[in-house]
């Protein structure tokens, strides 16, 4: 039988189509050594006020990124039945098993939940979770807004972002909910390959696709917080969800032209950072250094800007390994 007609093993423990609020989990069946009859439970909130507009709320795709986990289990307890019009989802932990373990990745399948999609209803658990997504939540929704950070090996300057799309229409909706979301900074995103990604699979669907980058480091700040909890009641009031004006502040716009706005790293070794996120930056400039750390005496490695721009992404850890990404440039639009 074909993937598309199996049904999810998932269920949820609330319902969709009532009224109020309703804290409960999605439960996937997990056989384990230590319960037989064991299943992960995946904290959701679903807060339903009659008709309206649908937005799912998601964090934790990558276990170790917490502004969007802190803004949502926030979010989940304060948001109430009669500040929503329409029905707001609140999954603050999608990769849940990952989330616990404080990885990227599932410790239970090694699975990279946004390199995973569609899914499948019969796979590994993190299959089963995008599976569910997939077929189950985002068709619900008309809006997705899904936090990210940098996790314990980037750090970024805190924006909002869409992706360039086929579709003009569609793309333009999602920058108009970018503009609304209202980060420092806005950006045209360009992934290294977008394949399998929770954010491709959305904008397949037509849906309105938001996403963030906010900090990094494997840990949140009072800043990005901020951030994140202005940026989500925003995009709620965007959406016709809540009432109210989109809290507006300055945004700078910018752009990735390309793959050349990444600087990876052919050798492994000690990374000496030589400008700052936010840091504007000419082309050719040195932005790190790699030191060989097998001897002394010996010469670093330069790594120099592609293009003029800024900084908005850097190497987290003091080491970094051949094949890393060290630094990202992005351009003022």
């Amino acid at each position: 039988m074909s993937d598309i007609f199996l049904p999810s093993p998932i269920t949820c423990t609330v319902p969709f189509d009532a009224d109020g609020v309703h804290h409960g989990f999605l439960r996937l069946p997990y056989s384990r050594d230590d319960a037989a009859w064991g299943s992960i439970m995946i904290p959701v909130t679903v807060i339903r006020n009659g008709e309206g507009p649908t937005a799912l709320l998601s964090g934790g795709n990558h276990g170790d990124e917490y502004e969007g986990p802190v803004t949502l289990f926030d979010l989940a307890r304060t948001l109430s039945t009669d500040q929503v019009k329409g029905q707001v989802i609140i999954v603050p932990a999608m990769n849940y098993p990952a989330f616990l373990a404080a990885s990227r990745t599932s410790p239970i399948d090694k699975g990279n939940l946004n390199r995973t999609f569609p899914g499948r209803p019969d796979g590994t658990v993190t299959e089963k979770i995008a599976d569910y997504f997939q077929r189950v939540l985002v068709p619900m929704a008309d809006i997705i807004l899904d936090f990210h950070s940098g996790g314990k090996t980037l750090d970024f300057i805190p924006f909002a972002a869409a992706h360039v799309l086929p579709d003009k229409e569609q793309e333009k909706r999602c920058f108009d909910a970018v503009r609304a979301f209202n980060a420092p900074y806005a950006l045209r995103m360009v992934e290294i390959d977008s394949r399998g990604m929770y954010d491709t699979a959305v904008e397949e669907m037509g849906k309105v696709f938001v996403t963030t980058e906010l900090g990094g480091g494997g840990t949140s700040t009072a800043r990005t917080i901020a951030i994140a909890r202005r940026g989500v009641m925003n995009v709620l009031r965007h959406a016709g969800i809540v009432e109210g004006e989109v809290e507006q502040a300055s945004t700078q716009w910018l752009d990735m032209p390309g793959n050349d706005s990444f600087i990876f790293v052919e050798k492994a070794g000690l990374l000496e950072t030589c400008v700052d996120l936010e840091d504007s930056v000419k082309a050719g400039q040195v932005v790190a250094r790699i030191y060989p750390v097998d001897c002394t005496g010996a010469s670093p490695l330069e790594l120099r800007a592609p293009q003029d721009g800024i900084l908005i992404a850097r190497h987290f850890p003091g080491l970094i390994k051949s094949g890393d990404c060290a630094a990202v440039i992005g351009v003022h639009v």
